[in-house]
């Protein structure tokens, strides 16, 4: 059977199907993690969310965000039992070349500390750590709009507070 890997933008209308992807495949969980917020996304972007399918069936994801000076990469993630197959390399080059039609310079990625499997990831694909720098973060409150029941946590120290 011959593999294929197809790397495209996200629908909105995989909102759903999206968020339970993540809540299987990807370690941790964001204050965005919710219909509301991927909307959002979405609607600002809607290059920015990338779903990778290997032989049509959703593998995994990336979001590379470009704010106009910085390129940065969320949220990637493959299925456990699709990993090693090259879908991550799929969306990191995909990513990368989202970014070089918009003129990005370099690429950043968030990783969680304890996240030693993301980490390897990410040096495979030939990123370093920088130790010289330290994310600040601030919660702020959950608009109006997600605040019955859309939005996640915005106590501070919480979870979904520290992870992205």
């Amino acid at each position: 059977m011959s593999e294929k890997i197809t790397v495209r933008a996200a629908d909105p209308a995989e909102i759903p199907d999206l968020l339970a992807f993540w809540a299987r495949a990807a370690e941790g969980t964001s204050i965005t993690d919710d219909p509301a917020g991927v909307a959002r996304l979405l609607d600002r972007d809607p290059e920015a969310l990338l779903v990778a399918e290997l032989d049509g069936v959703l593998a995994g994801t990336v979001i590379a965000g470009f704010d106009g000076w910085r390129c940065h990469l969320y949220r990637l993630a493959v299925a456990p039992e699709l990993r090693r197959r090259g879908v991550g390399a799929a969306l990191v080059a995909a990513a990368e070349r989202r970014f070089a039609g918009l003129g990005g310079r370099r690429a950043d990625a968030m990783v969680l500390d304890h996240n030693e499997l993301g980490q390897s990831a990410w040096v495979a694909a030939g990123f370093h750590r920088e130790d010289h720098w330290r994310r600040w973060v601030k919660p702020l409150p959950v608009p109006q709009a997600d605040a019955d029941g859309a939005g996640g946590s915005d106590a501070p120290g919480s979870r979904d507070a520290l992870d992205m």
